[in-house]
C-alpha cells in the first residue's frame, strides 16, 4: 500500500468550541405595570426589578446580569402588558 505524501498527511479532527448565545432586553418602562412575571419565568434568571419608577408609579425589570441573558423571548412571552422583550446578539456584539 502505498504511503501518503507529507502534505496530505491526516490531521485529527478538532470539534469547533460552541459560542455562548447572547441576548439582551428591551423594556418600554411606561407600559409595564410591575407585575413580575418576566422576572419569574425567566429561564437564567438574569432579571430584577429596578429601583426606579415608571410614570404610574411601578417598578420595572432590568438586566441584573448582562453576560446571561439569552435573548430567549420568554419575559416578552409571558408579559401581559408587551412591555419587554428578548433580543438574541450576534457573537461579540453589545447593543
Amino acid at each position: 500500500m502505498p504511503e501518503e505524501p507529507a502534505s496530505e498527511a491526516r490531521v485529527p479532527h478538532v470539534q469547533p468550541v460552541a459560542k455562548k448565545v447572547r441576548g439582551t432586553i428591551k423594556v418600554t418602562h411606561n407600559r409595564c405595570k410591575g407585575c413580575g412575571f418576566c422576572i419569574a419565568f425567566c429561564p437564567p434568571k438574569v432579571l430584577e426589578f429596578s429601583e426606579d419608577y415608571n410614570s404610574h408609579g411601578y417598578h420595572f425589570p432590568k438586566l441584573k446580569n448582562q453576560d446571561g441573558c439569552t435573548g430567549c423571548d420568554l419575559c416578552g412571552l409571558y408579559c401581559p402588558d408587551f412591555a419587554i422583550y428578548g433580543v438574541m446578539q450576534k457573537y461579540g456584539k453589545k447593543q
